[in-house]
């Protein structure tokens, strides 16, 4: 071969420029050529060179010469193409479209009956015109002179001793008998007379028994000599009776090919199928009228899966393409397009169909829009990203603010198809704005598949702007009129709830979805029932892994308790357990009283001494005092002040507690009737008095650190016994704070009302202030005059507006 390959190109080097060059060598049967696959060094084409060698078989040099004129001169469609010849003292050589032996696809039985039978109709239109038109004689028609192309289309070869009727030198008389393995393709008078026999005969008889063998030889593979001429093995019984005439021993009785193409083209027949049809069509494609078109069409669309690939590829699907974007093919010409893309390699689909959808997809006729939208599932997997997100979204867009609705919808239902076909930033930029526009269309159906395609991309939406693009798209369908847009919005959110924080979900999906508990429509009652449940599940979840308590741990003097919280189940000085309204307060009562020994500190002097008002010391010489258990929060603390600490001389305990103190009775004695803001916390007796022995006793927390929580071995007084005697403060250890207080309040009378002393702080007083329910009488603690000899402290308060409601803020 590479010896082969030399020798061409050095007698190429020596004759006229041949600007082909010869690729592999191709199997044929016994010929006078030998065939190569060449390339066109111009463009890089594919192309078939016939090369013949003079000096090797010089007694064929007429064939070849015949072949070469015919080859020049005669031009139909089932011709060869040729491209160039060039021909020297040594050689001939013939380049010609792509080709591929018609011998390959019948060895392989690669051919099914119908592509058969469009192959030989073709074949046999190509024979009638020399025989009719030419006025010639094809004189070697077999399976070796026919090849197929690019296209699949079948290609009439052979021309070695094709010759006009009318020329009595014609090459046919002579060197006939010299075509290779003509032996067993002779007709029968041929054999018995010679050559010469023809122009006794009708000059078509020659061909017609030639057809008649092909017919056999595509069916069966094989043709071994006349003997098997007019079998109908494996030949389609609609042919038999014309197939049978063709293959006649009497050459005057044979039925030429042109009337044997008319019986094959009777309504019914064996030439009457859609692929045949579709041939002599598709040409013309454009300058058919609108119903020969949708015949046409129609046809085209009964076509199985078995056509020829190529030839569809190569022809029929350029001019449907035509079709559609110049001559109103339609919806149903770009499905045949469409059918035959399927067929397709991905680089065959972008060199043939790619450009022309780039194009079509910029038509502003809204039949082709739809009908591209339609078909986009088909074609998108073919399409590169570059080019959907760059050249056929920025067209597609269009149609989201389109007049026409159906345009609209289509254009939405493509984003599903399209969206892994886009960029990011396209998804969260361009195509979020124009959902935004669907999402409030006049279209109630429009709104609705904009809930449903949101709930379907969300998985391809930015992490910044996915939770708040969700959220207001399917919160807005929440409240649609529409029945439909308010059910997509539940189901969209049932199965995107992932991709939202357990605070989300509790503070505005929830809230969002529980109106429709109470929908009018019971198929959304029953949905929104639904949807709840599934964040009511991720709720509960993150609830119970989260801690107790994000609060920080308070941090309390060495030694000194803390009181506890009452829990659920805890139970009382009774030994009843608590019930939940009473843990529930005690909870809300002792936080209370938490943050105020929080607020209580001692504040550093100059001198680096302790001062504190009240401070522990001043606390330890207290004497607890009974409020009732109404009592507001300012009085609870301005009565704890001067309250004499738990285990002083003049508190006698008289009872012990192992429950901390809660739901049992009261250890302070009843406190008199003081003007006090009550009636705020409404009456809480539920009959039982339960609810003021509760609130009593966590209100009378004193707010030292040493008072903040009750040890459970504490001894607590009967609250039947009476008011313990006051204690005064020892001059000597602390400042006459209460007195100051006194006098402050004397002073400023009107900021507090022009009760004198703030609430808890004065006497007994018979002001117009409205009396509680029952009267109680209050130990009231009077500072002792005397003047403190030892250090004293500038207490006097700055002159704010602060002083007016001291303690009122709690």
């Amino acid at each position: 071969m590479d010896f082969l390959k030399s020798a061409v190109a050095s007698a190429i080097a020596k004759g006229p420029p041949f600007p082909y060059t010869f690729g592999d060598k191709v199997d044929l049967d016994p010929s006078i050529w030998a065939l190569y696959n060449g390339t066109r060094r111009e463009d890089g084409s594919n192309c078939s060179i016939f090369s013949f060698d003079i000096t090797a078989n010089r007694s064929a040099l007429p064939l070849a010469r015949n072949a070469l004129k015919k080859l020049r001169t005669l031009r139909h469609p089932g011709v060869i193409k040729v491209l160039d010849t060039v021909e020297s003292d040594s050689y001939i050589y013939i380049a010609t479209e792509r080709l591929v032996p018609l011998r390959w696809h019948v060895k392989r039985k690669s051919l099914s009956p119908e592509t058969t039978k469009w192959g030989l109709y073709s074949i046999g239109r190509t024979i009638k015109f020399i025989n009719d038109e030419a006025s010639s004689i094809h004189g070697s028609l077999k399976v070796a002179s026919i090849f197929t192309s690019e296209s699949g289309e079948w290609k009439l070869g052979g021309f070695e001793v094709l010759s006009n009727v009318k020329d009595d030198d014609a090459v046919i008389y002579t060197y006939g008998s010299l075509v290779p393995d003509s032996g067993r393709y002779t007709p029968p008078e041929l054999a018995r007379s010679g050559w010469d026999a023809i122009k006794r005969s009708p000059h078509s008889a020659v061909d017609s028994f030639g057809f008649g063998l092909l017919v056999f030889e595509v069916f069966n593979g094989s043709y071994s000599g006349t003997d098997q001429a007019g079998q109908t093995k494996n030949i389609p019984p609609s042919m038999h009776s014309s197939y049978k005439r063709l293959a006649n021993a009497n050459p005057k009785a044979r039925l030429s090919v042109g009337h044997f193409l008319d019986q094959g083209l009777r309504s019914g027949s064996f030439f009457d199928t859609p692929l045949i049809k579709l041939t002599d069509g598709v040409e013309n494609l454009g300058v058919k009228t609108e119903s020969e078109r949708e015949e046409f069409l129609d046809d085209l669309g009964q076509l199985s899966d078995d056509f020829p690939e190529d030839f569809f590829k190569m022809k029929v699907l350029p001019e449907l393409l035509k079709s559609v974007e110049f001559g109103g093919g339609g919806p149903k010409a770009f499905a045949v397009v469409m059918k035959i893309s399927a067929k397709l390699s991905n680089d065959d689909f972008d060199t043939r169909v790619t450009p022309v959808l780039i194009r079509l997809f910029g038509n502003p006729d809204r039949a082709n829009r739809v009908c591209l939208l339609d078909n986009l599932p088909l074609m998108i997997d073919r399409l590169s990203q570059k080019v959907v997100n760059d050249k056929i979204f920025p067209q597609i867009v269009t149609g989201f603010t389109d007049i026409a609705p159906v345009v609209r919808e289509q254009t939405l239902k493509s984003v599903l198809t399209l969206i892994n076909k886009l960029s990011d930033r396209t998804i969260n930029g361009e195509l979020l704005r124009y959902l935004a526009k669907t999402a409030n269309d006049e279209q109630p159906g429009i709104r609705t598949n904009t809930t449903i395609c949101l709930g379907k991309i969300a998985k391809n939406l930015g992490p910044s702007s996915r939770v708040k693009v969700l959220l207001a798209a399917f919160s807005r369908s929440l409240r649609d009129p529409f029945v439909h847009a308010r059910n997509a919005a539940l189901l969209a959110l049932a199965v995107t709830g992932e991709y939202f924080s357990d605070e989300d979900c509790a503070t505005r999906v929830l809230p969002a979805i529980c109106p429709l508990l109470v929908d009018k429509e019971k198929q959304i009652r029953d949905q929104a029932a639904k949807t709840i449940e599934v964040y009511f599940q991720k709720v509960r979840k993150a609830a119970a892994a989260m801690p107790d308590s994000a609060l920080p741990p308070e941090s309390t003097s060495p030694g000194v308790p803390r009181m506890s919280t009452p829990q659920p189940g805890q139970q009382g000085q009774s030994g009843q357990p608590a019930s939940s309204s009473a843990s529930w307060a005690g909870w809300a009562i002792s936080s209370f009283t938490n943050k105020l020994s929080a607020a209580a500190g001692d504040i550093e002097s100059s001198n680096g001494a302790a001062a504190s008002a009240p401070s522990a010391t001043a606390n330890k010489r207290q004497v607890p005092t009974v409020v009732p258990a109404s009592s507001s929060a300012s009085t609870l603390h301005r009565q704890a002040l001067k309250s004499p600490p738990l285990g002083s001389a003049s508190a006698p305990l008289s009872r012990t507690s192992s429950s901390g103190g809660f739901g049992g009775e009261s250890f302070f004695p009843d406190p008199e009737v003081v003007d006090d803001d009550g009636d705020a916390w409404g009456d809480m007796d539920d009959g039982t008095g339960e609810a003021d022995d509760f609130f009593g006793d966590a209100n009378d927390t004193p707010t030292s650190p040493q008072t903040n929580s009750l040890s459970s071995s504490t001894t607590l007084p009967s609250k039947k016994s009476s008011a313990a005697p006051a204690v005064p403060f020892d001059d000597s250890s602390e400042p006459d704070f209460a007195g100051w207080l006194a006098a402050q309040a004397q002073k400023k009378s009107g900021g507090l009302g022009g009760k004198g002393l703030p609430k808890g702080l004065s006497k007994a007083s018979t002001t117009a202030a409205a009396p509680a329910k029952k009267p109680l009488p209050v130990a009231v603690f009077k500072p002792k005059t005397q003047p403190v000899a030892a250090k004293k402290l500038d207490m006097k308060p700055k002159q704010t507006d602060e002083d007016d409601g001291w303690g009122d803020g709690w």
